[in-house]
């Protein structure tokens, strides 16, 4: 008997209605109905990828800023640290991982030497377990991005040693490959 009374209700309402005229609706009704709902839909669109970017960029400069702690006020930690930075690649596809060196001066003709384990490679050194190169760091921040490709599944500790004058910083990174 229910659904009975909400017929009911609903032509009685029906009824009514029909005294109430309305307007019909005009093409341009119709034109700026589909102009809003496009809009809507691409802002919205729109927001949703700035979001997923600045969300990208916060994990991006977390990851920078804990990197960048680590390198400048860790001393060498045992290689069981559970402490030591690390990330998870997958097989045979590049990585790329900033490292970040903070410097309280200008430093002329530092060495940086990049040591990698067995099975992870530097784009552009394939097989090379050790890279070294001169370079300047200016005051601030200076960024260094490694694209690594994991060639194996074996990981381990990439390890970036900044040397000038009778002072050096080593940095870990541990790598684990999936």
């Amino acid at each position: 008997m229910q659904n009975d009374d909400i017929l009911k209700q609903d032509q009685e309402i029906q009824a009514l209605l029909k005294d109430y005229p309305m307007p019909e609706a005009t093409t341009a009704f119709y034109d700026q109905a589909l102009v809003r709902a496009t809009h809507e839909g691409t802002r919205r669109q729109r927001n949703r990828w700035l979001m997923t970017g600045f969300g990208g960029a916060l994990a991006a400069g977390l990851a920078l800023w804990l990197i960048g702690g680590f390198f400048l006020t860790t001393p060498n930690l045992p290689a069981t640290d559970p402490n030591i930075p690390g990330i998870t690649m997958t097989l045979e596809e590049p990585r790329t991982v900033n490292l970040v060196f903070a410097s309280a001066t200008d430093l002329e003709s530092a060495t940086l030497t990049v040591t990698l384990p067995d099975g992870i490679e530097l784009a552009g050194f394939p097989g090379q377990r050790e890279i070294a190169w001169q370079t300047s760091l200016k005051q601030g921040k200076n960024f260094l991005p490694l694209e690594l490709i994991a060639v194996s599944p074996v990981g381990g500790e990439v390890l970036a040693r900044l040397e000038h004058d009778d002072r050096d910083r080593t940095f870990r990174l541990r790598v684990e490959v999936s």
